[in-house]
């Protein structure tokens, strides 16, 4: 929804949310599998693995320790402790070893035998839950010594990782972490054949740089990257030592012995591009060796020459290649990788209309590495890189008050099939259109819309959607329009001010949606002939049980409603409304940020009222158009709207589906 419709879905405002009916808050499958390191420092982050483990919204989350400490040197003691736990994801957490958990064991060093679990306390079935238990013993230390025994430095570039061996390395968390500290002399290859590293050498003294456990809780091997510090960007050779040091967290620093390290340094390079084909907004990922720019003064450029070749249009003759010499400036990750977005405002951009342009340039990429003033041109590498059409990419991002509110249509173990239902309409919807719809954040796009699916409307109006993006964005010139959160700008003209999809609100549409929901006028029994059979104030929600043997996927609502003592189909045609309900109002809400409705006009919704038409103000869509019940729906984008979209957003090869639309008027 957008604005100038607002007063089609406004009803009174919700009072404070009535408590939630006590049910499976989800932890049935809650166990810990692994806890490590293998060795406790004071403030070392314990890092906890394990299956369903719930975020803050499903519970506060303790690890217990119950068992025997022996300190050092002394008899074994009874021991029954529980730190807090902080939410990772659904397979880790994590854990902090304060100053009282040290306080309480009575020794700074020894043994701890105990046995682990993980307790949580719901909110949702008010329940202390408690995870099967697992055995462990850790080494309990006040200090640890770092001992170097080897060096392995397989360095060729800048930034390569110089790799050590030995014991008592700290893992870089809280506990502490561990130094490599580099002395000795570094010859250029441009000295003259023949100069000692004495007449034409830099010398360095305990140049320090950071060393990180090669593998998660490995004290046994760290790396580093050989980096600028040690002796600037120009190729050439060290030789020297190296050292380590502990820097512990109460401020205490233990040193190893040297060893020598021998290192030779070549120009940079590139050897390949992770992808050959970008549009707008895409990531390149250039790989190589040799590339700078962790520290302020260093950056690594990437010199473009050769020639453009546009896509032919409409059939006419391919345009004459065009000569192209410029410098991109990409983002650096680390010594083997940089990655450059397809941006307008980069010097690619700049020569390159990358919304409407397509073709493939041929030549040569090569990298320029700068630290202060100093520079190095690295070897060029031959490639073929081709600027796609533009794409929108879509990020649906699930927050946790969206999967509270699942509790109240009896869905919550059914999430990940509600989920693909949604998705699946996303896509349908916008068949034909080069817009891709993801449950993930992009890892290949800087440029990326994001859409936030929660549970209750936060504007209290009993919205079911908004669009709360700055202004009517027609063309889509910005890409990374956010609905969700909150806006300002939004607020300042008396707008509602957050937007994304409204889980909850879904509820209106029942006769008894319950305290916590406004009601929708409606005429229709329809959404209670569905939902009556799973919703817990009424029926019996959906189980993990159910969940585990399989819902049927519905294509069509042609069963739905169901007879409700016909168990698979009323949980397979839950699945498919709410789907549909969600679906269909990301995708009208996503069509609001591309700049519809009427996107040469002021209008942000289709004019009067017609049956399926997706951009149609929220009092045209009734229930079973939304739902896909009945004969009706689904809603699609009209004529004129699906020519805006597909002027937009056509993409190379995305054929329109062959679907009857309704006029614009």
């Amino acid at each position: 929804m957008k604005r100038l419709a607002l007063s089609a879905l406004l009803v009174a405002g919700c009072s404070a949310r009535a408590e939630l009916p006590a049910l499976d808050p989800g932890l049935n499958g809650l166990s810990l599998a692994e806890v490590h390191p293998a060795l406790w420092l004071p403030m070392t982050q314990l890092d906890l693995v394990g299956s369903e483990l719930p975020d803050p919204s499903r519970g506060d989350t303790h690890v217990a320790l119950h068992g025997t400490f022996t300190a050092t040197g002394g008899q074994p003691q009874a021991i029954d402790l529980a730190l807090p736990a902080s939410y990772v994801d659904d397979q880790h957490l994590t854990a902090r070893l304060d100053a009282p958990f040290f306080a309480a064991l009575g020794a700074p060093a020894g043994r701890l035998d105990a046995q682990v679990t993980l307790l949580v306390d719901s909110p949702i079935d008010r329940t202390l839950h408690v995870s099967p238990a697992i055995d462990l013993s850790a080494e309990i230390a006040l200090t640890l010594s770092p001992q170097l025994s080897s060096v392995a430095a397989g360095v060729e570039y800048l930034n390569d990782a110089v790799r050590l061996t030995g014991d008592g390395f700290l893992l870089g968390t809280s506990e502490g972490t561990t130094h490599a500290l580099l002395s000795g002399c570094f010859l250029p290859a441009s000295a003259a054949a023949g100069a000692s590293c004495a007449s034409a050498g830099k010398t360095v003294t305990d140049v320090d740089l950071t060393a990180l456990p090669a593998q998660p809780w490995d004290r046994a091997h760290v790396q580093f990257p050989f980096a600028p510090e040690v002796a600037g960007i120009q190729p050439g050779s060290f030789a020297g030592t190296v050292r380590l040091e502990n820097h512990l967290q109460g401020g205490q620093i233990l040193r190893s012995g040297a060893q020598p390290l021998a290192v030779t340094v070549h120009k940079p390079r590139i050897t390949s591009l992770g992808q050959t084909k970008v549009s707008l907004g895409q990531f390149v990922d250039v790989s190589g060796g040799g590339f700078v720019g962790a520290a302020d003064d260093e950056v690594t450029l990437l010199h473009l020459t050769g020639t453009f070749q546009r896509a032919a249009t409409d059939g006419a003759a391919a345009p004459t290649p065009a000569p192209v010499d410029l410098q991109l400036v990409p983002h650096f990750v680390a010594g083997a990788r940089v990655r450059y977005v397809l941006d307008e405002a980069d010097a690619l951009g700049q020569i390159l209309d990358l919304r409407r342009t397509t073709g493939t340039f041929t030549g040569t990429l090569t990298p320029i590495v700068r630290k202060g003033t100093d520079e190095v041109v690295g070897e060029g590498s031959a490639v073929a890189l081709s600027i796609a059409p533009v794409k929108q990419v879509v990020y649906v991002r699930f927050l946790s008050s969206y999967v509270d509110s699942l509790r109240l249509f009896g869905l919550t173990a059914a999430d990940a099939d509600v989920r693909r239902r949604m998705l699946i309409v996303a896509a349908r919807d916008y068949a034909g259109v080069n817009v891709e719809f993801r449950a993930e954040p992009p890892q290949d796009f800087a440029l990326y819309s994001q859409v936030e699916v929660v549970g209750p409307d936060p504007n209290n109006l009993g919205l079911l959607g908004y669009d709360n993006t700055t202004g009517k964005d027609v063309g889509n010139q910005r890409l990374f329009d956010r609905i969700g959160g909150v806006n300002a700008a939004t607020q300042s003209d008396g707008a509602p001010g957050y937007g994304g999809v409204f889980a909850e609100q879904f509820l209106g549409f029942s006769r008894h949606p319950g305290p916590e929901v406004a009601p929708i006028p409606t005429d229709s029994t329809t959404f209670d002939d569905l939902f009556d059979a799973v919703r817990p104030d009424t029926g019996s929600p959906v189980t993990a049980s159910e969940v585990a043997a399989g819902i049927a996927t519905l294509t069509d609502g042609s069963i739905c409603p169901p007879d409700r003592r016909d168990r698979p189909a009323v949980l397979a045609c839950a699945v498919f409304v709410l789907g549909n309900l969600l679906g269909s109002t990301l995708t009208h809400e996503v069509g609001h940020s591309l700049g519809l409705a009427d996107p040469t006009g002021e209008l942000f919704h289709d004019p009067g009222d017609q049956p399926n038409r997706l951009m149609d103000t929220g009092d045209s869509r009734p229930f079973e158009e939304r739902a896909e019940l009945l004969g009706s729906g689904p809603a699609v984008f009209c004529t004129d709207e699906y020519t805006y979209l597909r002027t937009i957003l056509g993409g190379a090869t995305s054929a329109a589906p062959s679907i009857t639309r309704p006029p614009c008027d």
